[in-house]
């Protein structure tokens, strides 16, 4: 049940061949990716639905090597013949004197996160579980008087899937004339290392920037939600709406 840490990482074909071994073993095999400036650390299971026919497990914010061990107190749970529930308080099952609630991931949040586990499994027919820990109030996200500073440790996988940014929705960002005013598709987004946002469509100068709302960018054009994942300090793009993202660093792209 190792742990593979995102800077570190074995390559594909040496992952499968360990996560089988695991699995034949442990009945799973624990994934853990840290924490960046930007995005959250999380952990999930590969091989609970394999061979429990159980969903797998993700679990966001938390130490690696804390997740890793949640997650495989969880799997005690179901290799000893309980099924997870989801919307039940589990508490002391998982945590010492801390809620904990289990959510159903939505189809459309699985490319996102379990890349390993569809690496492994060759599809994406397996169903996951996402486990929600509470703040130090004991408030889970959804509920009023959640800590704010934690708001961003957790995605809920449940929902947002129309909008997968972490920021708000009215977030102020710069666009082009040409987007707002003539539909041209954006080709390059850019993650400024200050936290901007920037959706260009190529061909705009100085004088056609735009300031809208993120959410007006993700209605208009939802294959945006793609680079939700940019780091701070990134770029992608395009050549046309539907085409694959190539993404770089802002640093090797003012290098060219």
């Amino acid at each position: 049940m190792n742990t593979d840490h995102s800077h570190n990482c074995p390559t594909p074909n040496a992952l499968i061949n360990t996560t089988k071994l695991n699995i034949e073993k442990y009945g799973l095999q624990v994934i853990g990716i840290s924490a960046t400036d930007y995005l959250p650390s999380f952990s999930y299971s590969i091989g609970l639905y394999e061979s429990y026919q159980h969903p797998e497990i993700i679990c966001f914010g938390l130490p690696t090597d804390l997740a890793h061990t949640i997650i495989n107190d969880v799997a005690n749970l179901i290799k000893n013949g309980e099924t997870i529930a989801i919307n039940q308080e589990y508490g002391d099952q998982i945590f010492k004197e801390t809620r904990a609630q289990f959510l159903h991931v939505d189809v459309k949040n699985i490319e996102d996160y379990f890349g390993a586990a569809l690496n492994y499994y060759q599809h994406d027919n397996f169903s996951a579980l996402q486990l929600v820990w509470a703040d130090r109030n004991n408030k889970l996200p959804w509920e009023d008087g959640f800590e704010e500073k934690f708001i961003y440790d957790q995605p809920l996988l449940d929902r947002n899937t129309d909008f997968k940014f972490r920021e708000a929705k009215n977030l102020g960002i710069f666009t082009t004339r040409q987007w707002l005013e003539h539909n041209q598709a954006i080709l390059r987004v850019v993650h400024d290392t200050d936290g901007d946002w920037q959706f260009l469509t190529g061909d705009q100068e100085p004088d056609d920037i735009r300031l809208v709302a993120l959410e007006q960018m993700i209605l208009k054009d939802p294959s945006l939600n793609e680079v939700f994942d940019l780091e701070y300090g990134q770029m992608a793009e395009r050549n046309f709406i539907g085409d694959g993202w190539e993404r770089l660093d802002l640093d090797e792209y003012q290098e060219e």
